[in-house]
Formats: C-alpha cells, sequence, structure tokens
C-alpha cells in the first residue's frame, strides 16, 4: 500500500488516557459545580468529612479490652457492648456485620446535633432527602455552630425548630459504625438498647419511612434489651426495659390523641392571634394531661414533662417535634404478636 495514503495504527493507550483524563476531569468540574451552587451537596461533603475524621480514630475494643491502660469502667462497658452485640447476632437475629467492634473518643459532651422543623399551622413536617435513605424528616450537625445557623434560618421562615443532641447514629452496616464515647454516658438499660436499637437499623431499614423505622428499631432496642438481660438473669434491667417500652406505648396513644385534636384544628384557615390561641389551648390540655392520667402512669419517664415544656422558656417547639415523631405510629405494640411467637427471631 502507498506509505502516503496507508492508514496510521490508532494508539488506543494515549486514546484511553485521554478519555480518562477528560471523564475525571469532567467529574471534578461537576463535583466542584455542585458543591457551588447546591447547599445540600456541600452540607453532605461537610458530613462525610467529619464523619471521615471520627471513623479514622477508631480503635478496635478487643485491644481496648486486654490494654492495662483502659479504666476499668470504660473496660466493664465495652463489654457489655460486646455481650449485647452478640446476643443481637445469635439470638436475636439481628445483621451486626462489623458494627460496635471498634470504639471513638469523641472528645465532647455531644457527637452531633439533629434538626428538626415542621409547619406552625399544619402537621406537616420539614423534609430533606439524602443518598440511600432517602426523606428523613430530620438534619444532622456534627458543627454545633452550623446547626444553630441552620435552625436560626428556618425560625426566621415562621417554622417551629427543634435542635436535640444524639450520642449514636446509623450508616446502616455501611461503614462498620464504631462505638461512641458520647454514648457510653447512658445508664446500663439504655446502653443495651441503643446498641441494639442501632443494630436493627442495620437489619431492616426501608427508605424513606422515618415512623416506621424508629418504631421498629424502639421495638427491638428495648424488647430486645429486656430479653438480654434477663438471659443474664439483671431483673433490674430487665424490668426497666419492659417498662421503657410500656412507656413508649402510652406516649404513642397520648401523641395520637393530640395529633388527632391539631389536625382537627388545622382544618379550618388560621393565622395570626387566632392561630396561637388555638396552639395554645391544644397544648394547655396536653400540659394537664402530662400532670394528670398520662404523667402519673409513666414509670421511667418521670421528669418528661420538665424535659418538653420547661426547655427553653417553655417553647412548645420541642413539643411540636416529639408529635411529628409519633404521629404515625399506632397505638398499641404491633410487633408483640410476633415478638411472642416461641424462637422467634427478628430476621424471621
Amino acid at each position: 500500500m502507498d506509505a502516503l495514503t496507508e492508514r496510521a495504527r490508532p494508539r488506543w493507550g494515549r486514546l484511553l488516557k485521554r478519555i480518562l483524563v477528560i471523564a475525571v476531569g469532567a467529574a471534578a468540574a461537576g463535583v466542584a459545580l455542585m458543591l457551588i451552587v447546591s447547599a445540600d451537596a456541600r452540607y453532605i461533603a461537610r458530613a462525610g468529612i467529619e464523619e471521615a475524621r471520627l471513623l479514622l480514630r477508631r480503635r478496635s475494643i478487643d485491644k481496648l479490652m486486654t490494654d492495662t491502660t483502659t479504666p476499668p469502667a470504660l473496660r466493664q462497658r465495652l463489654a457489655l457492648v460486646l455481650a449485647a452485640r452478640a446476643y443481637a447476632a445469635d439470638s436475636l437475629g439481628l445483621a451486626v456485620g462489623k458494627t460496635y467492634t471498634t470504639y471513638v473518643d469523641v472528645g465532647r459532651d455531644t457527637l452531633l446535633l439533629v434538626l428538626s422543623a415542621s409547619r406552625r399551622d399544619k402537621l406537616r413536617e420539614v423534609t430533606w432527602r439524602y443518598p440511600i435513605v432517602g426523606i428523613v424528616p430530620y438534619k444532622g450537625f456534627f458543627s454545633a455552630k452550623r446547626a444553630r445557623s441552620d435552625a436560626q434560618r428556618l425560625d426566621a421562615q415562621g417554622l417551629d425548630v427543634f435542635l436535640r443532641p444524639s450520642g449514636a447514629f446509623s450508616t446502616l452496616g455501611y461503614l462498620s459504625d464504631p462505638l461512641f464515647s458520647t454514648a457510653m454516658s447512658r445508664d446500663t438499660m439504655e446502653l443495651v438498647a441503643t446498641v441494639i436499637h442501632e443494630l436493627a437499623h442495620n437489619t431492616l431499614y426501608v427508605k424513606s419511612q422515618t415512623p416506621f423505622n424508629e418504631s421498629f428499631a424502639s421495638f427491638v432496642g428495648y424488647r430486645g434489651a429486656e430479653a438480654f438481660f434477663r438471659s443474664r438473669h439483671d431483673t433490674l434491667d430487665a424490668r426497666r426495659a419492659g417498662a421503657r417500652w410500656r412507656d413508649e406505648r402510652t406516649l404513642d396513644v397520648f401523641y395520637a390523641e393530640l395529633a388527632r385534636r391539631l389536625d382537627s384544628a388545622y382544618a379550618e384557615p388560621l393565622n395570626g392571634a387566632r392561630l396561637e390561641q388555638v396552639r395554645s389551648n391544644l397544648f394547655g390540655w396536653a400540659r394537664d394531661q402530662f400532670r394528670g392520667p398520662v404523667g402519673q402512669s409513666l414509670e421511667t419517664y418521670l421528669n418528661l414533662f420538665d424535659e418538653i415544656y420547661l426547655q427553653n422558656n417553655a417553647d412548645i417547639a420541642e413539643t411540636i417535634r416529639a408529635i411529628q415523631i409519633r404521629v404515625f405510629t399506632q397505638p398499641g405494640d404491633p410487633y408483640q404478636a410476633l415478638y411472642s411467637r416461641p424462637g422467634m427471631k427478628v430476621e424471621d
């Protein structure tokens, strides 16, 4: 073939490198653009960075247990967590993976702040959409400054806003969650219930269905803790776990009734002084219930009235949040029929 007309062989290696460079550059530019124009993208990026920093500080619990410098009180708590984890896997059938095999000393009292908000004239939550978990009615912050800034922004929009601390969270088993030091301050019953609660999320999580997910995990957490302590012949903590679950059901019935009353009141257009009067009347009824039959029937939430109504100068935003968490939960014990079956495991 004529040398002038012969086609040169393509240099595939160089071509592929160019394509790869272009693709990587385009992806980087796309990410940079998202971070510039999207507040949600910036939030997710910051949260990922903060979580990565924590995960880099993980220490093996097994090694901490054999380390002579580990304080005895911490070693005792870690042993309890490992026992609860083993029970969750063997007796409850939960998917534990490598969750709670490592420990992180956060270095502060609060792991993160959780922000929630709702309309003042409707039982309607503000929601956010995230990868994997879907739509949820809360937003977590490792930075208290950013949490308060977002809370102030929502408050300026006329929303009821609630910020609460959280000592634990779940990545649903994707990142082998460590045990955080902020969870260790809880009493033994609550610590075990928290461990089993988070492992329940690893086992079953329905995207964008927060009321179901939390109701399910709370059931497994407290009922599982009760069974765990009974297996260790610890009747005191077993009874406390059972009593806490009964309190949860009592509160579910109360919040469902308050939600019904709010829905009925919000059915007509309300604004200004009329809206505030209706809200004041309804929450006055709620306060009376806490001071009276509901509060008197609680076995473990002995200071719940103070926690809900006397914080933030009696701001009712916390009550709104409590209602929003429970508004879709049905009265009664929806999992009791399953739980009472002999040999029943969560995986069944």
